[in-house]
């Protein structure tokens, strides 16, 4: 029996929250017909508009903090690999072992604090600030359902009203033949149970209706206290949140940075001690030095391409004390035939056979001294033209000089090495045809005043390393 009367209170229930579901539905469809009126509450409207608004803000700014700790985690991690590569290349004999073995320890201590914070202060905090939207997000429905019920019981009330006073004048004014037929105290019976049945539906849907009335303001009061309330505390909430995850991050590095000051001494001690052996890095083509091969080398710092002005000079200057008789070189308009000096001939040292040099330092020398330097022209790196002879203590061939402006660490063995500063002497490829564009063959100034030996100092290196000089 208890079964039964449990299973007939259930399905009593079903069947009234069934009804329930039938009477909204009709309510909405006559009020979006227009036939029904429908209660309004602007200012309640623009609340829920802001509780949606804050859910979709709060909700994004959760799903981006859980990205920046999967991001913090991701970091810690590498860091940790990092470091334990750093504690296996290090060898026992090496000074500050002990040191960087412990600067390791605390940085894995100080990224697994970072994280743990972060999820306490600022992830939590989130959680918790999230868990109060989907209760007052039901309620907000609820409330709803209720405005809704109120309204149909509303309705419901005012067409019994208007059917009370339709009753009336029926009942103070029969029509049908029954009530005709019966006599005087009968017709009063029926009226009074015609007045009766009237006044009890009207009596029920009253109650209905202020029941409905009261739940509806109940709720309303309720949310249109914590709506604004909740509206206002998004402020305090996001500044809290923000200067947390700020401080933590301060501190962090803070501490971060004095991890890596201390490994920083502990690397240098161990290049104190193996000074000697320490790694040159070479440039790479990709970077500083492009690989020869139609590519223009660019400076590693950046500026400029220092390439040489376009310059033919036809009237080469005599130096002070040049004899006046002695015959100046052709310019590098004419053909290269042979310079006639004081009288003599003398090939072009653009012609000059590496075995002939010395013959022709040896002539020279009982020339007068006549010091002439002409500037051939270059076209992206290709010498058009250039001097048949130049200062006696030059290479032959000699046509200008210029002087790094970057260090450029030589990749291979026909490149020049140079530093910042050092004066190379160019002269013109042997073969033409074997220049890249954008480098330059030359010998340092330094290795040819101490060898003279054109054949073992010489080699091409990137133009816009350099700087032409005087």
């Amino acid at each position: 029996m208890a079964e039964m009367g449990s299973k007939g209170v259930t399905a009593g229930k079903i069947a009234s929250n069934v009804q329930k579901k039938l009477t909204r539905a009709q309510e909405k469809v006559l009020q979006k017909l227009g036939k029904a009126d429908e209660t309004k509450d602007e200012q309640f409207e623009q609340c829920v508009q802001n509780f949606n608004k804050q859910l979709t803000e709060g909700t994004r700014l959760q799903k981006d903090l859980r990205t920046y700790l999967a991001s913090v985690k991701a970091m810690h991690e590498a860091s940790k690999k990092l470091n334990e590569c750093l504690q296996e290349v290090y060898e026992p004999d090496w000074p500050g072992r002990d040191e960087a073995n412990k600067i390791a320890e605390n940085n894995d201590l100080l990224w697994m604090d970072y994280h743990q914070k972060l999820v306490d202060q600022a992830l939590l905090t989130m959680d918790t600030y999230l868990g109060q939207f989907p209760d007052i997000k039901s309620r907000i429905a609820k409330r709803g359902r209720k405005l809704v019920d109120y309204d149909s019981a509303r309705h419901h009330y005012e067409s019994l009203q208007t059917a009370k006073k339709k009753d009336e004048a029926k009942i103070a004014k029969p029509v049908s033949l029954l009530e005709k037929a019966a006599p005087q105290w009968c017709q009063g019976k029926l009226q009074a149970h015609l007045v009766a049945q009237t006044n009890l539906l009207r009596n029920q849907a009253e109650e209905e209706l202020i029941k409905a009335q009261k739940v509806f303001e109940e709720m309303n009061v309720d949310l249109q206290e914590e709506l604004p309330s909740l509206w206002n505390s998004r402020v305090g909430f996001y500044v809290n949140t923000f200067q947390s995850i700020a401080g933590l991050e301060e501190n962090f590095h803070k501490e971060m940075s004095k991890l890596n000051q201390n490994l920083n001494d502990v690397l240098i001690g161990l290049e104190k001690q193996h000074g000697s052996n320490t790694f040159t890095v070479k440039a790479q083509p990709s970077d500083n030095a492009p690989a020869k091969g139609n590519k223009s080398p660019s400076p590693p710092d950046g500026s400029p391409a220092a390439t040489p002005e376009i310059r033919v000079n036809h009237e080469p200057e005599p130096a002070g004390g040049a004899t006046p008789g002695a015959t100046l070189p052709k310019s590098p308009s004419q053909p290269a035939e042979a310079s006639e000096v004081a009288g003599g001939t003398q090939p072009a040292a653009g012609a000059q056979e590496p075995g002939e040099t010395a013959a022709s330092e040896a002539a020279s020398s009982s020339l007068p001294a006549v010091v002439v330097e002409t500037f051939p022209a270059t076209v992206n790196g290709t010498v058009e033209g250039g001097s048949g002879a130049g200062r006696l203590d030059l290479p032959p061939g000699f046509m200008f000089k210029v002087q790094a402006q970057h260090d450029y660490t030589a990749t291979d063995t026909d490149e020049l090495q140079l530093k910042a500063g050092d004066v190379v002497l160019v002269i013109p490829f042997q073969n033409p045809e074997e220049q890249d564009e954008g480098w330059l063959m030359g010998v340092k100034e330094s290795d040819w005043n101490q060898h003279k030996e054109l054949e073992k100092c010489r080699g091409v290196f990137p133009e816009n390393f350099t700087e032409r000089v005087p």
